[in-house]
């Protein structure tokens, strides 16, 4: 058995090694026949990607589908399961050592796309079809803001999808009540919530709701005989089609839904639980780490932040215990906000001032532009701190750091700068947006996300805040301390809830007693562990390998180490599983050697 070490840069893949010619050049596929029938497979599987999940393509800027939704139908859903198998047995008629450079590694990474969704078929999750933080209550309102609005057509489009909305929303009840019936079914806590999130967004005038934004700004280049017809479906598609549906879906979530949760919160609950808690661990760190190795990480790297944490507060001046330094930021105003839009513009000034530092580390930086405003006041309560919605250039439309205005007292000004860094850049937003402009790359490697790297770069980038100046003050530090601590406390709650038996207040004491984090966002985070079993594993994984192999790279090349040549590295070949990234680096350190 290989340790654990050594586990943490396998992949559970039956593919070819990648050879030393991964980050060479390859010949036109032209002139390779098993290149040529490689992209064209690669095509042929985008394109049915874009039918079939038109929701998907709108946010990539793909207009075909704008009028439909996803057909989440059990039928739909079964024959969508057949396309990887079909995808994988054309995949075999090629042979990957008529293949080199990025070729070889694409195909490498579809295998492993592909092997990775046919193994998670055995485990019914399209049934955990609602949570209190990506559900369906939310999908109307998002999907609006990643639609254009640009001509009859554009708002044609919308009102057949506000009048196609019941069928969505039936359809998802449906795998609801499949879930209760096979007992894959959320624990209720967690989305006690949800009808509240749905009742936020219902009026008694349709033209207040949030769905109605749309009609309110109208392109000049519409007639205004069409902005009146328009206008006027759009608001008898919410009143009439929209609201009914949303009400249905609030009643069934109170009156069955709810009623019938799961009683243990952990994944190992369900019917054969462990083994797709074990799978999820897997598919999200995209390591062969076990639960068990994974909880013992977590216990270690929480005992050596808890003691950079210390140390901090001792250099502080700070008199008193981790406990008292911890209720002194949680209680003196200095730390707190009491207006939201001066939230947004701490946030705002943080980022233009990481903006101007960017050229220090990276040798190219993405043309995609980003913005930051709040969560609706709807969605805050249960959300995180902050996340990032992607954006696209096809798409016209900017990425968006969005932040949480809700409970200011919950949101202290020393984390803001991890926060950013996270979140923004020269996190989500410069990897993201970098890696959906890596134009020859096949489209599902520019628009690939495998958590560990996505997660574990953002993760990253927050530690690199101090060579940008950043963190200057002891509290700042220790903000991005706690951030880093809450990273590490999540492999070892999430695991302890899905795997070990804890229960919800284990993880939230653990948590309280460790982090920092206010009880707040700390209940939330729990709650998003529930119900997204084994995700947030990915990001103290995946910061951990990015750190590792840049140490590598530093001891490796010593003065000729170039930071901003690494980061091109790292960042050149979009998102990719650990063990190739690691491939990736090794043969960037042994061609800086070579020079």
């Amino acid at each position: 058995m290989p340790s654990s070490a050594a586990r943490l840069v396998m992949l559970t893949m039956t593919t070819v090694a990648l050879t030393s010619s991964l980050l060479m050049g390859h010949e036109p596929a032209s002139e390779n026949p098993a290149a040529t029938k490689l992209h064209a497979l690669f095509a042929e599987d985008w394109e049915w990607r874009m039918d079939n999940f038109p929701t998907w393509a709108t946010a990539l800027g793909d207009r075909r589908g704008n009028d439909r939704w996803t057909d989440m139908s059990r039928e739909a859903i079964d024959l969508r399961k057949k396309h990887p198998h079909e995808l994988l047995e054309k995949l075999k008629e090629i042979d990957p050592s008529q293949l080199t450079g990025q070729d070889l590694l694409s195909y490498e990474l579809f295998e492993y796309e592909l092997n990775n969704e046919i193994e998670g078929e055995k485990f019914p999750s399209e049934l955990f079809a609602l949570d209190q933080l990506d559900g369906p209550q939310f999908s109307l309102a998002q999907t609006a803001e990643q639609m254009p609005f640009d001509s009859v057509e554009d708002y044609e489009n919308y009102v057949a999808r506000l009048k196609s909305f019941p069928t969505f929303l039936d359809q998802i009840t449906d795998l609801l009540k499949e879930g209760i019936k096979t007992r894959w079914v959320q624990p209720p806590g967690p989305l006690a919530s949800i009808p509240k999130q749905i009742s936020g967004q219902l009026k008694a005038d349709a033209t207040d709701s949030p769905l109605f934004k749309p009609f309110d700004d109208f392109p000049e280049s519409i007639p205004q005989a069409d902005q009146d017809r328009l206008r006027e479906a759009g608001k008898q598609a919410i009143a009439q089609a929209v609201f009914p549906a949303m009400l249905k879906l609030k009643s069934f979530v109170e009156d069955e839904y709810l009623p019938n949760g799961a009683d243990v919160i952990g994944a190992a609950a369900l019917p054969n639980g462990r083994e797709y808690y074990a799978y999820k661990a897997r598919s999200s760190t995209t390591t062969d780490l076990t639960p068990q190795e994974i909880h013992e990480i977590g216990l270690s790297e929480v005992k050596r932040i808890r003691g950079e944490m210390e140390k901090v507060i001792r250099e502080s001046g700070f008199e008193g215990n981790f406990d008292d330094f911890i209720k002194f930021l949680k209680s003196d105003p200095q730390f707190y906000y009491t207006e939201a839009d001066d939230l947004l513009m701490g946030y705002r000034d943080i980022a233009k001032q990481v903006d101007a530092k960017l050229p220090k580390l990276f040798v190219t930086l993405p043309r995609l532009p980003y913005g930051v405003r709040a969560f609706p006041d709807y969605e805050a309560p249960n959300q995180t701190s902050a996340r990032y919605y992607p954006g696209s250039i096809d798409a016209a439309r900017a990425g968006f750091f969005m932040a949480n205005t809700y409970a200011l007292d919950s949101r202290p000004k020393y984390e803001m700068q991890a926060l950013t860094l996270h979140e923004a850049v020269p996190g989500h937003h410069l990897q993201i947006a970098r890696a959906q402009e890596l134009s020859d790359l096949p489209r599902f490697r520019r628009n690939g996300h495998y958590t560990a790297f996505v997660e574990g770069w953002a993760l990253y980038a927050e530690s690199l805040g101090e060579e940008m100046d950043f963190y200057q003050t002891p509290y700042d530090k220790f903000g991005q301390l706690t951030f880093e601590m809450w990273r590490a406390c999540r492999l070892v709650v999430d695991t302890g809830m899905h795997n070990m038996g804890w229960s919800r207040q284990q993880a939230i004491t653990f948590f309280q007693e460790n982090s920092g984090k206010s009880p707040l966002e700390v209940a939330v985070e729990i709650d998003r562990y529930i119900v997204w079993p084994g995700q947030a594993l990915a990001y103290k994984i995946g910061e951990l390998q990015i750190k590792k192999l840049r140490a590598r790279a530093e001891q490796e090349l010593g003065d000729d180490f170039d930071i901003r040549q690494f980061h091109n590295a790292v960042l050149d070949n979009g998102a990719l599983p650990l063990p190739i990234l690691e491939r990736v680096i090794d043969r960037w350190i042994a061609e800086q050697k070579s020079k």
